[in-house]
């Protein structure tokens, strides 16, 4: 591990080891999750990107919608690696196609709740759902993530995603090359937890990715299904800001 990456990683652990717990609660009203499925290497991904960024002085943000950018890495061929690609955004992004949520995998890709949406291109903000699935509760306390939210007697499943903000990326190959993207809401660790209660106990995900703040993301979903019922989340604190890339 370089030494940069131990810096990130040891700031989130004290973050998460703070001795004031961090809690976050949806409320009954479905918070919209919002998913952009993006890539470094995609020349027409970087307005959808400047879109999701205004996002972050949005005044229902965390309480009203959650924006995740997942980057994908079925472009990477193109000539640039992007380094926040995982196989498994990928994998999601497909699986909402075999879903019938998508008549395609492409990028960039917007979903809301689940459903492909493609008002961000007129500038349009993401409509409230109506619905009242229940709460989803969390509270991070020494590194450890406790949520809760009805199951009903379905087995569900908790999506964990660390955000990384204030990014800045030169790109020197690729369909990008010479420019420098600015990107927020990167999901930079993401873990899935089953559970047949509605209840979960698990670890932070760990990422040493570099970043100057960070936040946290959460949904929770159908162990079959990829569409989200009820999401929340919120800043991690962090006292020093990390040196972007």
């Amino acid at each position: 591990m370089c030494i940069r990456g131990l810096v990130v990683f040891l700031s989130l652990t004290a973050c998460a080891a703070q001795a004031d717990p961090l809690v976050f609660n949806s409320g009954n009203a479905q918070v919209t999750l919002l998913e952009l499925y993006t890539s470094q290497g995609c020349s027409s991904c970087p307005p959808a990107e400047r879109w999701l960024n205004e996002l972050t002085d949005s005044g229902d943000l965390w309480t009203g919608i959650v924006p995740v950018a997942l980057h994908v890495d079925y472009w990477d061929y193109l000539g640039w690696e992007d380094p926040f690609a995982i196989p498994e955004n990928a994998q999601r992004q497909r699986s909402y196609a075999q879903h019938n949520r998508a008549r395609t995998v492409y990028t960039p890709g917007m979903f809301v709740n689940g459903r492909e949406w493609r008002g961000w291109i007129y500038r349009f903000r993401p409509r409230a759902s109506g619905r009242a699935p229940g709460v989803l509760s969390a509270r991070i306390e020494n590194g450890q993530l406790q949520a809760s939210f009805p199951a009903d007697g379905a087995e569900l499943e908790l999506h964990v995603a660390v955000l990384g903000f204030d990014i800045a990326t030169r790109v020197k190959h690729g369909e990008n090359r010479k420019r420098t993207l600015q990107q927020e809401f990167v999901a930079l660790a993401h873990s899935v937890h089953h559970s047949p209660n509605g209840r979960w106990s698990v670890p932070l995900p760990d990422t040493t990715q570099p970043a100057g703040r960070y936040g946290i993301a959460l949904w929770v979903s159908a162990a079959d299904n990829p569409m989200p019922l009820q999401a929340t989340g919120g800043w991690l604190p962090q006292k020093d800001r990390i040196a972007r890339r």
